[in-house]
């Protein structure tokens, strides 16, 4: 039998695919990070890599929701840059 791939719903665009396609944001007791490794506590939101689904959550609060709290709009901020970061190590 073929093993289960784990599947996560972008907070974005609402689209599934598979965890490993996506960027792992985590709430942790003190802040809200991007956990690159995927193995961190704490409670997770998935994102596609894209800075489109990055704004698309940002606009219909998918975070907020998903952490049951209002976020600060320095942390987006934080995001954008860890995404930007992330862009650019793919690439080389």
């Amino acid at each position: 039998m073929a093993k289960k791939i784990p599947m996560r719903q972008c907070v974005g665009c609402g689209e599934m695919k598979y965890k490993k396609e996506m960027m792992r944001v985590l709430k942790t007791e003190d802040a809200i990070v991007l956990d690159t490794t995927g193995r961190k506590n704490g409670r997770g939101a998935y994102l596609c890599i894209s800075r489109e689904c990055l704004a698309k959550a940002r606009k219909n609060k998918g975070l907020e929701r998903s952490f049951k709290m209002s976020i600060p709009k320095e942390v987006y901020e934080n995001l954008e840059k860890e995404f930007e970061e992330g862009e650019h190590a793919e690439k080389t």
